[in-house]
């Protein structure tokens, strides 16, 4: 009998859902600069090329692991085959990890939102966010706790928890609901006006020229894979948790990728062209080149943006409050998805509530990121966010291929599964993608990472702080996969696969 199982109100609620956690922070402050540093216009070949063979063959195989299996990541992976259970467990590790720091992120933006009310960062932004806000500590130094970033960090974890507790389809799907909207609206009004500043068409330029020669570099085909992969939520557990919520008809996963694929990309090169715009705007104001101020990161939102800011002719603070409040939405909506995929694997392992999933492992990664509200918090957000992507993403991303397309030799019954249910057929390119395009280039992807992190040591910092928060962090998502992995299942829970379950 078929066991019961949470279900998305309609498709809409899924495919918003699904495109609120593509869409986050990297696609406004990450996008824009790795395009403009590799090749500008001429980067969106290889980044169409790796949407189409990686990134879109990627996300309907979740879709389809996730739907026919019926379960989130490593009930999943343990109908697929007993030994294969680790590797959803290590996805929902770097989930873990992941969420303890994105949730201080999130609250960065949101106090910065109440900052754009008075341009509280002053005449020297930089200064501010280093000095004031954060007021970092050496590396091996805890420092105090800032105030300024705990509490809208208890804030944004209230929300989130809230929005969990209450379920798929009252929760989850009624908040992306409201934030993609919301984010959408906010993030377009201000590419508007970033249009109309004086300059933005230098920035524009500077974005959009294409240098062709670029084409050449093997290098940047890697940072477009790169790009795609960590763009669209692929490879730690949330789009085959999503899609186990889908009902088993009618639910066309094939469209829904493509739909969920292009939708990311499309909001990648908005952002592109709204923070280009406001770069040439900034340029023009200081006198400088746009290469001279253009730059990614938390360096493009929390410093570039708020001198933008600060020196526009007239509605700097809506201008302020409107960025600001589009990273958070951004953010929200991304964190709920981490946080519900590694809910939904403790609810399948252990049959336990929804409330107490959420209350022990949503709260628990809450109380781990903590941390990162210290001086040292802004140092160690860094390390552990470089590594856990580099080796944590992009190693259990290119596992997961290599397990389902060449261990296990599933891809056929997949796809067979796929066409079933959706009413675009796939064709040969989606399994000669995944056999054969995908894992050599999420294998270059991981070899690149390796090959620049063993050049020299991180940002210039410390061998040993490396070692043990960087590798360690790392390490540690594999770690969670297998201590989860050797705990037995609970008695209620069917974890041989029954083809009714997604008859």
């Amino acid at each position: 009998m078929a066991e019961q199982r949470e279900q998305w109100g309609s498709r809409a609620g899924f495919l918003l859902a699904a495109i609120g956690s593509a869409i986050g922070l990297g696609n406004i402050w990450r996008f824009p600069y790795v395009a403009y540093d590799n090749g500008g216009g001429a980067f969106l070949v290889p980044y169409l090329v790796a949407l189409l063979t990686a990134g879109i063959p990627l996300l309907v195989l979740e879709y389809a692991l996730g739907h026919r299996f019926r379960g989130s990541a490593p009930l999943t992976f343990r109908r697929l085959h007993p030994r294969a259970e680790v590797l959803g467990w290590w996805q929902v590790g770097v989930c873990l990890l992941i969420a303890s720091y994105y949730a201080v992120v999130i609250a960065w933006a949101a106090a910065y939102t109440w900052f754009a009310f008075d341009l509280a960062w002053g005449d020297d932004p930089e200064a501010f966010l280093f000095e004031s806000y954060w007021a970092a500590s050496e590396p091996w130094q805890l420092g105090g706790m800032r105030l300024g970033v705990l509490v809208p960090l208890v804030a944004i974890w209230l929300v989130t928890l809230g929005v969990l507790a209450s379920g798929v389809r009252r929760g989850v799907e009624r908040a992306n609901r409201i934030l993609i909207p919301l984010l959408v609206v906010t993030f377009g009004v201000l590419v508007v006006r970033a249009l109309t500043l004086p300059g933005a068409t230098e920035g524009l330029d500077a974005f959009f020229t294409p240098d062709w020669g670029a084409l050449g570099d093997g290098g940047i085909w890697v940072a477009a894979y790169g790009q795609i992969f960590f763009s669209l939520s692929v490879g730690f557990a949330i789009m085959i948790t999503y899609a186990s919520y889908l009902p088993r008809r009618g639910a066309d996963l094939t469209t829904n990728g493509f739909i969920a694929g292009f939708a990311n990309s499309s909001f990648e090169l908005l952002a592109g062209i709204g923070v280009f715009a406001a770069i040439g705007f900034l340029a023009a104001s200081q006198g400088a080149a746009v290469d001279e101020v253009a730059t990614g990161g938390v360096g493009l939102a929390f410093v570039v943006f708020p001198t933008i800011v600060s020196e526009l002719p007239a509605l700097n603070r809506v201008f302020g409050v409107l960025f600001f409040a589009s990273l958070v939405a951004a953010g929200l909506s991304s964190l709920i998805s981490i946080t519900e995929a590694s809910a939904s694997a403790v609810i399948d392992k252990f049959g336990w509530s929804r409330a107490k999933a959420v209350g022990v492992i949503g709260g628990g990664t809450a109380v781990v990121s903590l941390f990162y509200a210290t001086g040292l918090g802004p140092t160690l957000l860094d390390v552990v966010d470089n590594f856990v992507n580099n080796f944590g993403v992009a190693a259990v991303g290119l596992a997961e291929v290599i397990v389902v397309a060449w261990a296990l030799r599933r891809l056929s019954e997949l796809r067979q599964h796929a066409d079933a249910v959706s009413e675009l057929p796939l064709g040969g390119w989606w399994s000669g993608a995944l056999v054969g395009v995908t894992p050599l280039l999420l294998g270059a992807v991981t070899i690149d990472n390796l090959r620049r992190e063993l050049a020299e040591p991180y940002e210039g910092l410390p061998v040993d702080f490396l070692v043990v928060f960087g590798w360690g962090a790392a390490a540690l998502a594999l770690v969670i996969g297998v201590l989860f992995t050797a705990r037995p299942w609970h008695e209620s829970v069917p974890v041989e696969f029954d083809p009714e379950m997604s008859a």
